[in-house]
This record gives C-alpha cells, sequence and structure tokens, in this order.
C-alpha cells in the first residue's frame, strides 16, 4: 500500500494573506473531534452553510477546495488563478474566492475566509482515503490562537491565548518554532548512519510518512542502502516519485527515534517548489502520532508529549500494492426475520421465525483496485495487475474494510504470507504473497 504522503506543497503565484483568520467566540477554549485515517487528521468544516470534510494540513498556506461530492455552495467574489505545486507539471488552474463565512464547531468561526477551488476534477483523494474529503485547510486553521491535537482521544483543543493553556503544559517539552512563508519549522538532528546532522524541517501534518529529506540540498548526501525507487505521493502539480530507506534515527530534542522510514523526492519533484532558506526536509505525520502536539504560532513555539506509540516500529507497506477506491456498490444482504414475544415473566424476547421469511438488507459497500503496484515487489511477482479488484485480504472481505485497516494488515517489518483474492475480467483468482520489508536497516 503505497502511503498518500504530501498531497499539497503549494507555491502560489501572488500574495493573499489578507484574511483575518479564525477567532474564538466568547470562549476560553472549544474542543473539536478528528478522523484519524492512516495518520491523516479529517474535520468537519461549514462553508456558508454546507457541512463538508477537510483535511487539516500544516504543510500549506491556504484552503483549498477540490470537491463537492454533488453538495452546492453558494461562493461570491470568484476570480480565476493559476499555483504551483509539488510534482511534475505546473500551473494548476483554480478559482480564488473571499469572503466566506466559515466555521469548525459552534465557537470557531471566519466570517471573512478564503478558498481556492481547484478546477482539475481528476485531483480528488477521497479515493486514496476511503472516505469523501472535500478539502484541505493549513495555516489559517493555526494562524491566531494555540492548537493542540491529542492523537490518542482525537480531539483538537484550540484556545484563545496562551495564558489559558492546561496546567499539565508543564509535562510537555518546549521547542522553538518558526513560521516561514505561513508553514512551521523546528531544527532536528538527523543520523543517516551515525553523526547526526541539526536539520531545519517543516512539520507537516499533511505527510502520512515519518521523514522527507531533499538530497539536493543536503551537502554530500549519500543513500543509505537499502533503498528503493518508488512513488511517494500525489501533489496538485502531478506525482512525486523518488526513494525511500531506513536512516538510523531522528532526534527531537531528548525524543529519539529509532529507524525511521525517509522518503526522498527526486529533483524533478521539488523543482518548482519555494522552498525557504535552509530547508532540508520534513517531519511527517507518522512521527507526530507518537505526540500530543501544541502548535504555538503566536509564540513561534511548540510543545511535544510522548504517547504510549512512541517507540512503535516504523512499518512499511510489505506487499508493493497501491489501492485506491473506486466507488460504492449496494449490496443485499438476506436477513431473517425475529419476531417479538413475551415469556413466562412476561419480558419481551426476540425469536427467530424458523418459517422460510426473509427481509432484505441494502447497504453501500466500498469497491477496492489495484491502482499500480511497486517495481519488484511480492504483488508485482505474483502476477497482481493495474485495476484488478480486490475481492478478500487475508481472508476477510475487502467490502467490509476501511482503507485504513487495509493499510495496517499490509504493513510489516518482516515476512509473513497473506492470501488474497483478485477478481480480474469477472474471473476470481487465489495468490499468496509474502510480505516483505524492502528496506531494512543494515549497520556498517
Amino acid at each position: 500500500m503505497k502511503p498518500i504522503s504530501v498531497f499539497v506543497m503549494i507555491f502560489f503565484n501572488f500574495l493573499a494573506f489578507a484574511q483575518d483568520g479564525f477567532a474564538l467566540e466568547n470562549k476560553e477554549k472549544t474542543v473539536i473531534k478528528f478522523k484519524l485515517i492512516n495518520n491523516l487528521i479529517f474535520i468537519p468544516i461549514n462553508i456558508n452553510g454546507v457541512e463538508l470534510t477537510f483535511m487539516l494540513d500544516s504543510g500549506i498556506a491556504e484552503t483549498i477546495l477540490f470537491s463537492l461530492e454533488n453538495r452546492d455552495v453558494d461562493f461570491k467574489n470568484i476570480e480565476k488563478i493559476t499555483f504551483r505545486g509539488l510534482g511534475e507539471t505546473v500551473n494548476v488552474e483554480a478559482l480564488k474566492s473571499i469572503k466566506n463565512n466559515c466555521s469548525i464547531g459552534h465557537h470557531y468561526i471566519d466570517k471573512s475566509h478564503t478558498v481556492f477551488i481547484v478546477l482539475d476534477e481528476n485531483f480528488n483523494i477521497s479515493q486514496d482515503i476511503g472516505i469523501p474529503v472535500n478539502g484541505i485547510i493549513g495555516y489559517h486553521f493555526f494562524r491566531n490562537h494555540p492548537v493542540e491535537i491529542n492523537y490518542q482521544k482525537k480531539t483538537i483543543t484550540i484556545y484563545k491565548n496562551a495564558s489559558v493553556f492546561p496546567k499539565r503544559l508543564n509535562r510537555y517539552n518546549e521547542f522553538p518554532m518558526t513560521v516561514e512563508m505561513n508553514k512551521p519549522y523546528i531544527t532536528a538532528d538527523v543520523e543517516m548512519k551515525h553523526d547526526p546532522q541539526s536539520s531545519k524541517l517543516l512539520l507537516d501534518l499533511g505527510n502520512t510518512d515519518s521523514v522527507w529529506l531533499f538530497p539536493v540540498l543536503i551537502r554530500d548526501f549519500v543513500y543509505n542502502r537499502p533503498n528503493i525507487d518508488d512513488f511517494l505521493g500525489r501533489g496538485f502539480s502531478g506525482d512525486i516519485f523518488g526513494k525511500r530507506s531506513r536512516i538510523n534515527a531522528l532526534s527531537i530534542g531528548k525524543f529519539r527515534l529509532n529507524k525511521p522510514i525517509a522518503a526522498m523526492p527526486d529533483e524533478f519533484s521539488i523543482q518548482h517548489l519555494h522552498i525557504v532558506k535552509d530547508r532540508k526536509g520534513s517531519i511527517g505525520a507518522e512521527i507526530l502520532r507518537r505526540f500530543s502536539v501544541l502548535f504555538d504560532y503566536p509564540g513561534n513555539r511548540l510543545f511535544l508529549k510522548a504517547n504510549r506509540h512512541l517507540n512503535d516500529p516504523f512499518l512499511i507497506d510489505g506487499s508493493g500494492l497501491e489501492i485506491k477506491q473506486e466507488g460504492l456498490i449496494w449490496e443485499k444482504e438476506q436477513v431473517q426475520i425475529q419476531t417479538a414475544k413475551r415469556n413466562s415473566a412476561g419480558n419481551e424476547i426476540n425469536v427467530i421465525d424458523n418459517s422460510n421469511n426473509f427481509q432484505y438488507k441494502f447497504s453501500l459497500k466500498p469497491v477496492f483496485v489495484v491502482a499500480g503496484t511497486r517495481k519488484n515487489s511480492p504483488a508485482q511477482k505474483a502476477g497482481i495487475l493495474k485495476n484488478d479488484q480486490l475481492i478478500t485480504i487475508d481472508n476477510k472481505a475487502a467490502k467490509d474494510m476501511t482503507m485504513n485497516q487495509i493499510h495496517n494488515i499490509l504493513k510489516t517489518d518482516n515476512s509473513r504470507k497473506i492470501m488474497l483474492e483478485i477478481k480480474r475480467n469477472n474471473v476470481i483468482a487465489k495468490t499468496e504473497i509474502t510480505l516483505e520489508d524492502p528496506i531494512p536497516y543494515i549497520e556498517e
């Protein structure tokens, strides 16, 4: 399963930072619940009276809308613009809409929010996530107030200011943070093999990976072996390719994370990216999910508190499958009728009707298909092809699973066998593959 990785790292070819951003209305703090899928955070946002789902991404400057899922939103004050992003192509067309009424929960409100609407219908991350996703929100969510993300409880707490921080904050570790071009950066130690190098890294909630490094910007960079050529993700301007390998460690202050997986995009994927001075890469959500994280943009500070996942192993998809959800289908399920009767004590009990009386229950089920396979991976060696439909995975029906559950089954740090049922040209066939870590760390 290919990670979603960085969806958006955008450089707009104009400046549009006049909006005041979100504000807490008559509250010291407010709590927002979120969904966590493949390390990514999804929150409900109401725009001009319509409830939508957005991914929260500290790695983008603006609010991006790319799908409405057949919903009507009244956007006003629109002009056409273009922007550039991470990927192989440039000049993505979009619409800029200003003065939108935007609310998150009942108390976090921006009455003059700017939204950029991507016109390319082919860009829709819903098929990669497994739920309908309408857009991505970035800097303006964090701009005015301290924001605490609790990955364990799946809650975001927004504080009016630093004076209402929780008393338990003394259990956090504080780090200096800069906000440059509306994105947060910290300094961490990257240890490729033995010698740690102090590196300026973007804090990127929208990147499912552990670490991204830009080899072209790092002096005397040498790839660790083994490494693999891989599809790293999708940006607004095209697909992103590069290499993956493990590094010895990433250290943030006293927190040392051993053997994380590093993704390293090729120079063509970042050639149009406007990179801030001295930046060497990114810290992604696979690292950040191991902490409770408090971003204090106004105070230029980051606070971290390790959770129980701090020392989880860093796992990689061991199949080489890239999977996408290709729509939903109605499925008819036969259910035997139960009737209510009372026992001698007068209590109501459910009794199965043993006559041949049934009713049918209809439900929407996801369809998962293969979008591609990694070169020389177990999936490719087993003959699995693009557009094959997944029927069962590890003896579980794919239609009864979520994309997140599929991700977790296919991740591994050692060899194990799983059975797949694949449908191709209306013929179902079984195949067994052995999951394997293609980039085990090798001491030198």
